[in-house]
């Protein structure tokens, strides 16, 4: 069926929108977008899509429009590793459990992990103790990154990355702890933080 320019603008950013936040946009959001100041005038864009069978539309929720057959947005399940300390580095230790991560907190290629934080050293980035990192598994990284590294082979430990010659720094975010320094060799960065997830 037949879409005005207008129609097939909307359901491309409605696809668009799905693809990189995981979910739905609001009418407000779509209205933003185009500089639409009538949430009417949207709902009226969006109803002829449903009637067109080109969009689903669920009664009294909000974020409930798609693309029919598209199904709704699923976080995707990654691996929970253990604990990682935001503070003195600990013991590495896995954990046979998943955890579902919002799609838009991954990277279109390689493969993620998630860490439970212990400790207060990164409590000015915006990480605080019990909550979730989700790691980019990756070995190597940016000076200024937050990294999780691996201490002398067997402690692991969340900080920010610098490095110094043939040594290495990793920075708390906490004014009231010291850095680290280490041999670049006792140091092996196991991956980016991307994203974290907290429960209140």
């Amino acid at each position: 069926m037949a879409l005005t320019r207008r129609q097939r603008e909307i359901l491309d950013f409605i696809q668009d929108f799905i693809g990189q936040h995981g979910y739905s946009p609001s009418l407000e959001e779509i209205g933003t977008h185009f500089r639409l100041t009538s949430v009417a005038t949207v709902h009226k864009h969006v109803q002829r899509l449903v009637e067109k069978k080109l969009l689903t539309k669920g009664r009294n929720r909000s974020r409930s429009v798609e693309p029919v057959g598209a199904g709704p947005a699923r976080a995707s399940e990654v691996p929970l590793l253990g604990v990682v300390a935001a503070g003195a580095p600990i013991e590495a230790m896995e954990v046979a459990e998943t955890i579902p991560v919002p799609p838009d907190m991954l990277p279109r290629r390689g493969t993620c992990f998630a860490l439970r934080v212990r400790g207060d050293s990164m409590v000015e980035e915006g990480i605080r103790d019990g909550d979730t990192v989700i790691v980019e598994s990756r070995w190597d990284a940016m000076d200024g990154d937050t990294v999780v590294a691996l201490v002398r082979g067997h402690e692991v430990t969340l900080k920010k990355l610098q490095r110094k010659g043939e040594h290495v720094l990793l920075h708390p975010a906490n004014a009231t702890l010291r850095s680290l320094e280490l041999p670049a060799h006792e140091v092996a960065i196991q991956g980016v933080v991307r994203g974290l997830l907290r429960r209140y």
